[in-house]
């Protein structure tokens, strides 16, 4: 696997390193020694699977507060997404920043996102689907959101229509203040 920092302190793009021949190739898509060795979180203790009908799905922003903060490893493996995270920790020199990366079932490429991220998507095509490795369990109680197009935020996403759903349409304005109780995550 080839592990490339992004901007945001923490956050790493992940592709593949291919092994070809003339039946296709083999990769190895995690490794718990080499999570390590980049100071990234390898725990695993859930996977999700979201699948989406139509292109145009918005599903975010969403984190979880602590104890039930989480880190993820997102991949496509249907389709095409616009993966977007926020770095809402408030310690970090990147604090309020954003990326989005495409990930496709084609390129294989894996979006690692530390604790204390919000993450959503935008699908591109119809018939999409994400994979998700999750180092906690799903908490309602810690469940937390902010809104896909907040204006503190000012995410790029790309035109279309949306389908999005009632909840993630209802999260208020974000204020910096909110998001205390990440610090040192």
């Amino acid at each position: 696997m080839v592990f490339t920092e992004t901007k945001l302190k923490g956050a790493y793009l992940i592709d593949l390193e291919r092994l070809e021949d003339e039946r296709g190739y083999f990769a190895r898509s995690w490794c718990q020694r080499e999570f390590l060795a980049h100071g990234l979180d390898p725990k695993t203790i859930q996977c999700n699977v979201s699948f989406n009908k139509k292109k145009g799905t918005l599903r975010g922003m969403h984190y979880q507060l602590p104890p039930f903060a989480e880190a993820k490893l997102v991949r496509c493996t249907r389709g095409v997404l616009y993966d977007v995270i926020i770095d809402l920790r408030p310690d970090s020199p990147s604090f309020l920043q954003w990326i989005a990366v495409e990930l496709t079932a084609e390129n294989s490429r894996m979006l690692y996102i530390p604790k204390g991220f919000a993450h959503g998507f935008q699908t591109m095509e119809d018939d999409t689907e994400v994979f998700y490795q999750m180092s906690e369990f799903y908490a309602p109680e810690s469940a937390r959101g902010v809104r896909w197009n907040d204006p503190l935020f000012k995410i790029d996403w790309p035109d279309a229509e949306r389908t999005i759903s009632e909840k993630d349409q209802k999260y208020e304005d974000a204020k910096p203040a909110l998001f205390e109780s990440l610090v040192g995550v």
